[in-house]
């Protein structure tokens, strides 16, 4: 449906259906097969796991029809779907989820969407409403004050969890404060990313391609080992 104004992108212009490499009959038949596999699998795993599926399908169907066009709506509804997904996580293998993972996920989502739009508005400059309508309504001092938001709001809500009487009694220590810096590190990176970098458009390619991001993503991980399993 987006493939026409995702021509108008930098980047998105060269995604497989963008570029033509898939038509759009194509792209719907393999969509209805991706549906009806994660489905069955999701009915073979456990119930409640379908019923998050469905939820988390008919989210993206409600963004693509409506809640994209609407400023802010569309940042909170994919951070919902990201929310949606690590609970269906937790159902998937039977383990509770702490309330502290619903926040910052929901925090870092919020952060990462905020960012790309804030990339949309300076990638595509007075083209931007072309390619997403709502991206009139944004401006760039706003996004930067959303993006700050969200970005101290993420980092206090991980401090609080990792000394939060309900961490230390499931680790055991008060250890898990030892990887606040890390994810200080990898949130200031990112806004050095942004700001002077031009980057926010693809979080995945920044994550697999910036090196100082993969060193903190591994010591941070090292760290949390340590205080976990140790």
């Amino acid at each position: 449906m987006d493939r026409e104004r995702d021509r108008l992108h930098p980047e998105k212009r060269h995604r497989p259906i963008a570029a033509g490499l898939i038509s759009g009959k194509g792209a719907a038949a393999l969509i209805a097969a991706c549906w009806a596999a994660g489905g069955a699998l999701a009915v073979w795993a456990r119930l409640e796991l379908a019923l998050l599926s469905a939820i988390y399908v008919g989210l993206h169907l409600l963004c693509t029809f409506l809640l994209k066009r609407l400023v802010i709506v569309d940042v909170v509804a994919i951070a919902l779907g990201f929310v949606v997904r690590v609970v269906g996580g937790g159902v998937a293998i039977s383990v509770p989820l702490s309330n502290w993972l619903y926040l910052c996920t929901l925090l870092l989502a919020a952060f990462l969407g905020f960012a790309k739009r804030r990339h949309e508005l300076t990638s595509l400059q007075a083209e931007a409403p072309s390619h997403r309508a709502n991206l009139s309504e944004y401006s760039l001092p706003m996004l930067d004050q959303m993006i700050a938001v969200v970005a101290a709001s993420c980092l206090v809500a991980y401090g609080i969890y990792s000394v939060s009487p309900e961490t230390i009694q499931h680790v055991g220590s008060d250890r898990m404060k030892l990887t606040v810096p890390f994810v200080m590190y990898g949130i200031f990176r990112y806004l050095f990313l942004i700001h002077r970098r031009g980057a926010g458009g693809s979080p995945e390619r920044v994550l697999l391609t910036d090196a100082p991001l993969l060193v903190n993503l591994g010591l941070f991980t090292a760290a949390a080992a340590w205080a976990l399993y140790t």
